[in-house]
């Protein structure tokens, strides 16, 4: 087994950067990434730029927001009175906020600005929207059985 295939599962040292340059993660420190491919774990980008990789094998790829993150939904953005916050929080721009849906799910929110009386917040991931780029190597690679 020496070429990454659909259902394998690998190990992959990474690092993530945007068109600028600049890092957003990295196993480097790490140990490396571990997950099994077609089981909707990891960006659909990401899993394609592995496929026919061998053991061992560097490269960079570079993955469309449609492959990534998906587009920035407008919609996942509103303005929240500050009085609807709980008391102990002095919103910042950038900080992260966790929300409950009706139904329990935990949703993870950015303050992107903040007003007089209101911040405006963001539930889209903050890489939506954006090229990634990950310069990848392979350093496990093992055939998972499917069960059905």
């Amino acid at each position: 087994m020496n070429q990454v295939k659909e259902n394998n599962t690998v190990k992959v040292n990474y690092t993530g950067k945007l068109s600028d340059g600049q890092i957003f993660d990295s196993s480097e420190g790490k140990d490396p990434l571990e997950f099994t491919l077609g089981q909707g774990q990891i960006i659909p980008g990401f899993e394609k730029g592995l496929i026919d990789m061998k053991l061992n094998e560097k490269k960079t790829i570079t993955i469309a927001k449609e492959e990534a993150y998906g587009e920035v939904n407008e919609a996942l953005k509103q303005e929240v009175k500050k009085t609807e916050l709980p008391g102990d929080i002095t919103p910042e721009v950038g900080m992260g906020l966790v929300s409950k849906s009706p139904d329990g799910q935990e949703i993870n929110l950015r303050v992107i600005e903040i007003k007089e009386e209101s911040i405006v917040i963001d539930g889209n991931h903050p890489l939506a929207g954006k090229e990634l780029i990950f310069d990848l190597e392979v350093v496990g690679i093992k055939d998972t059985e499917v069960t059905k």
